[in-house]
C-alpha cells in the first residue's frame, strides 16, 4: 500500500477553524490568530502549521494570500478553508491560541505584535520605521526562536 503523507494544511484551513471556533470576526483579528497559531506550532509542535508567507505589515503580521481573501471586508465568517484538514495536534495547538488571545481585541493583539520580536526584527531588516507600509518577511527562524524563549522562560 502507497504512503500518503498528509499534506500540510493551508492558511485558509486555519482561518477556517479558527471562525468556526469563533464566529464573525474582524479581518484584523483573524490575521493575528492566524499569525500566533503559526508561532506557537513552531514551538509546541516543531513545525509550520502552513506554509504560507507572513510579512510585517504596519498593522501588524499578515498573511498575504489571506489577506487576498477577505480584501475589504471588516468582519469575516468564512474563507472556504477546510478544517477538516487539521491533525489532532495542529487543533489542539489553535484552541489554545484562541484560548489565550481570542478574546483580546484585534487593536489590543496588533499592539502586542508591535512589541515582540519576529515583527520588529522583520520591519528593521527593511528599513522601515513605525507607519511605514512594507512587506518584509517575518521568519519562521525569528518565530521559533522568539515564541520558543517565551514559552522557555514560563516553563522553568
Amino acid at each position: 500500500m502507497p504512503n500518503r503523507k498528509k499534506t500540510m494544511p493551508t492558511c485558509f484551513d486555519v482561518a477556517q477553524y479558527i471562525l468556526d471556533k469563533l464566529g464573525c470576526i474582524t479581518t484584523w483579528k483573524l490575521q493575528k490568530l492566524c499569525y500566533y497559531s503559526q508561532a506557537w506550532s513552531l514551538v509546541w509542535d516543531d513545525e509550520p502549521l502552513f506554509s504560507e508567507r507572513i510579512e510585517a505589515w504596519a498593522n501588524g503580521p499578515v498573511i498575504p494570500a489571506l489577506y487576498e481573501k477577505h480584501r475589504g471586508a471588516f468582519l469575516i465568517s468564512s474563507v472556504s478553508g477546510d478544517p477538516g484538514k487539521l491533525n489532532q495536534n495542529q487543533r489542539e495547538t489553535v484552541d489554545v491560541v484562541i484560548a489565550t488571545y481570542g478574546e483580546k481585541s484585534a487593536n489590543w493583539l496588533s499592539e502586542l505584535t508591535h512589541r515582540e520580536a519576529p515583527w520588529c526584527n522583520a520591519r528593521e531588516r527593511a528599513g522601515l520605521v513605525p507607519g511605514d507600509r512594507g512587506n518584509a518577511e517575518i521568519t519562521l527562524d525569528d518565530m521559533a526562536e522568539y515564541y520558543g524563549g517565551l514559552y522557555a522562560e514560563k516553563t522553568r
